[in-house]
């Protein structure tokens, strides 16, 4: 299949499979597993940083960071579109009784800081202490450039906040910035980064921070269920993908300035043209049926998520002969 709907499709390759069959594994939560240490070794040096935890999923990496930053009855502010607010089952209130404060994103994706401002409560028992600021880049496929991040780091210095990354695309940034990733995440004192989605890992994201932050993370990660035991050939494909998925990148990037050049050049779509990462979003003509055109290009072996906001995401699964069977097949439907 053609798989358009999110870069979460992507497979391990056979090289990442060799990898992971001959891992050395143990109990980490005794500590004992040698793949998982070295990844968390390798990536708190890669990306400068005291520790580093290994978790299931972003979404795991996410809620524990902001559980390591705040307390019961704390208070966070993200972006209105932000994944950890939006898109994560508002496990930070459900688990971590901690309350999100959500500003509209502007349309490059950031948040005006004198909203934020705004949003920051009071030193009164009326309110949620505000404690942390969570930041998302890639949102949404769009970059936050540099100048936007040491801002950041400035607002929340002189604001008396922490700042979180959340990093799921964090690479994506770079590449398209063309910095090292350090750029990026010099300016947080905690960051989530998915190893699967573009890196085509099959499982798993890290958090990282301060020692004592990541201790707390880790205890954390315990009381949910996080304790993974052998989880050494899920670290290792993860390592791997850090070590070989970063540059490659660039060819999704570039695959998806295709793909929304074809889309655009199709009567009866309007084509977002800012994004300059891995994400394409359309409007579909109102008169199109996008439910049964999906049904029909699922027959002909292409996958998309049907929406009258079309997001299509590439991948390293996703080629350029990909994209001309996909517009082709589209021609066809419209």
């Amino acid at each position: 299949m053609i798989d358009f709907r999110s870069d979460t499709v992507t497979k391990p390759t056979k090289e990442m499979r060799d990898i992971m069959y001959s891992a050395p594994v143990g109990d980490d939560v005794y500590g004992d597993d040698e793949s998982v240490n070295n990844l968390e070794n390798f990536a708190s040096t890669r990306f400068n940083f005291e520790a580093a935890l290994f978790c299931s999923s972003g979404t795991q990496a996410n809620l524990l960071g902001l559980m390591a930053h705040c307390e019961r009855g704390d208070e966070y502010i993200c972006g209105q579109n932000a994944h950890n607010y939006k898109f994560e089952g508002g496990g930070a209130a459900v688990l971590g009784s901690i309350q999100p404060q959500p500003i509209e994103n502007e349309q490059n994706g950031s948040i005006n800081f004198n909203k934020i401002a705004a949003a920051i409560k009071p030193d009164d028992s009326h309110f949620a202490k505000t404690r942390l600021l969570s930041l998302e880049n890639t949102i949404g496929g769009k970059v936050l450039s540099l100048e936007y991040l040491a801002q950041a780091r400035d607002f929340v210095n002189e604001h008396n906040l922490a700042l979180h990354l959340d990093g799921a695309r964090a690479f994506n940034a770079s590449v398209e910035l063309e910095v090292d990733i350090k750029q990026i995440t010099k300016h947080f004192d905690s960051v989530s980064i998915c190893l699967s989605k573009g890196l085509g890992a099959p499982v798993g994201s890290l958090l990282l921070g301060s020692s004592s932050l990541v201790n707390k993370a880790r205890r954390w990660r315990k009381v949910l269920g996080g304790g993974m035991r052998q989880a050494g050939m899920l670290a290792a494909a993860g390592q791997y993908a850090l070590e070989n998925n970063i540059s490659r990148l660039k060819d999704d990037h570039a695959n998806a300035r295709y793909l929304a050049e074809c889309l655009s050049s199709l009567e009866g779509f309007n084509v977002d043209m800012s994004n300059t990462t891995n994400m394409v979003y359309a409007y579909c003509d109102e008169d199109f049926n996008i439910v049964d055109i999906a049904a029909k290009l699922k027959q002909q072996g292409v996958l998309i998520s049907p929406s009258k906001q079309l997001r299509l995401v590439t991948h390293l699964g996703i080629t350029r002969k990909d994209i001309d069977t996909f517009i082709n097949a589209l021609s066809a439907h419209i």
